[in-house]
């Protein structure tokens, strides 16, 4: 493998260049063991799955998806009125998902970053922030109170500059907010040692880390307990009306309910209108095997911290903590890949090319790891919306709500969309109901082949502004000034 130059006198970092560096033999013996499945849901914790509906049921609340966002309804409904009947159906497995396949960073963010949501909801980005906040602390206080054992980690993130017209953007990122702590490169190396990193800022307060489908099945089990009725392998495939209640058909039996709240995420609506809001884009990550003590020594990496870069077109990674007290490290991101048609199958959490792409990058990043192995490598479906966080809906008089197109943020702000939700059905005005983010939509994408041509010109973009020192060309200003860029 090619090395990387010391960051004292190298040219600015492409990543292309870091792949083509990477010998292709290299990128090979770092795959020839990798199981391509989720790391996460590979663990011997995973719950055996609960019946499925047989016959028909009838209930106050009916949830229909068992990911975060329908688990975190679950609960809270029941938090509230432990009387109250509330069921959940899920097609397949309670957080077999997003929810069990995510890098598990959960964020206060509830709009994808300070600047994106000054630009998307200046009025009130103030009060996200804050509310922002609190979700993520309500979210601990739950973990801490029912003991879900979901590895729970508290450093922060550590956001680093690659390159070195990047490092300006640090000291834009941390103004005006005393937690965050800017690192010049030494500072950061003495966090987490790549030749790459130019600077950092290291925030401690805003981002957690945990076990994604730990999480999943620890909110599952607190839903059981509290009396909600799941239903796995169950899947609502239409929604109807009388004047006295729901009624969502499965493939065994029909639900009558008093009020609906869908949580469906990347999967299709079983309201049409929405469909057109999200489209499913594909994530993937690899997962190295156990780091040696001479490799843990090498990389540093001591703390629980995220770690994350400042590109368009950015990395994601964080450690591990396993049973047996090995650390190991995901990394993910980069490209976001989607398939022609808004197509979810199973065959697209495989892609080799980003695999080999993740690989390389790693090894480039991390040359001190040389000859490390990949044990598990998987993707899935992120449910993206045109301004990068969720929005909200009502039908049926109000009996029926709605969420979906969290572009990432689902494990944090997942339970936010679960209260936004609850608040909706109960019918009354609230400070949530009556939020900017909850009344106003997105803009819709167009319908194919429109849509996959917009992907494919907006990744084109993106490419072109990380190397042109992050400068947005025309494409990248126009979707800006129509409501559907994006800065990283």
């Amino acid at each position: 493998m090619s090395s990387i130059p010391a960051t004292s006198n190298r040219t600015p970092v492409s990543f292309d260049r870091i792949e083509a560096s990477v010998a292709g033999s290299t990128i090979d013996a770092s795959l020839s063991g990798t199981t391509y499945a989720p790391y996460w849901l590979c663990h011997p914790d995973r719950p055996a799955a609960l019946p499925a509906l047989e016959g028909n049921l009838s209930t106050d609340l009916l949830v229909v998806g068992g990911g975060y966002t329908g688990l975190w309804t679950a609960l809270l409904a029941k938090e509230a009125d432990p009387d109250r009947e509330v069921a959940l159906i899920e097609a397949e497995t309670v957080g077999w998902a997003a929810s069990g396949r995510n890098g598990g960073f959960c964020e206060a963010s509830l709009v994808h970053g300070e600047s994106n949501g000054e630009r998307h909801l200046p009025r009130e980005n103030a009060r996200l922030t804050e509310l922002g906040a609190e979700n993520l602390a309500g979210i601990i206080a739950t973990i801490h109170r029912y003991g879900i054992d979901c590895d729970l980690m508290t450093g922060g993130v550590l956001n680093v500059a690659t390159e070195k017209h990047q490092v300006p953007w640090l000291e834009e990122e941390a103004a005006g907010n005393p937690e965050v702590v800017v690192l010049d490169a030494g500072q950061v190396r003495a966090h987490i040692d790549s030749p790459l990193f130019e600077g950092g800022i290291l925030e401690e307060d805003s981002t957690v880390l945990v076990h994604p489908a730990k999480l999943a099945w620890g909110l599952r089990r607190v839903c059981l307990e509290l009396g909600v009725k799941i239903f796995e392998h169950t899947r609502g495939v239409e929604l109807t009306s009388t004047d006295a209640a729901i009624r969502v058909r499965t493939g065994a039996g029909d639900i009558s309910a008093r009020r609906v709240a869908l949580a469906t995420n990347a999967f299709p609506s079983l309201l049409k209108r929405h469909r057109l809001h999200t489209i499913p884009v594909y994530d993937y990550a690899l997962m190295t095997e156990p780091l040696t003590g001479s490799q843990r020594a090498a990389i540093g990496w001591e703390e629980n911290v995220g770690l994350a870069d400042m590109n368009n077109r950015f990395h994601y990674a964080r450690p591990t903590v396993d049973e047996n007290g090995g650390r190991r490290i995901l990394y993910g991101g980069y490209d976001a890949v989607y398939h022609y048609g808004r197509r979810i199958k199973p065959g697209h959490d495989r892609h080799d090319a980003t695999f080999r792409k993740l690989a390389a990058h790693f090894l480039g990043t991390f040359p001190q790891l040389e000859g490390i192995g990949f044990s598990h490598a998987w993707g899935g479906a992120i449910d993206t919306c045109s301004r990068f966080f969720a929005f909200f809906d009502t039908s049926h008089g109000g009996r029926v709500a709605y969420c979906a197109g969290f572009t990432g943020l689902g494990v944090g702000a997942s339970r936010f969309g679960a209260r936004v939700m609850l608040e909706l059905l109960s019918g009354q005005k609230t400070e949530l109901t009556e939020l900017e983010l909850v009344r106003k939509k997105p803009l819709p994408f167009p319908p194919e082949p429109a849509a996959w041509m917009g992907v494919r010109l907006m990744t084109h973009a993106l490419a072109k502004a990380d190397r042109n020192e992050g400068r947005r060309g025309p494409f990248l200003k126009a979707m800006d000034a129509v409501g559907m860029g994006f800065d990283s």
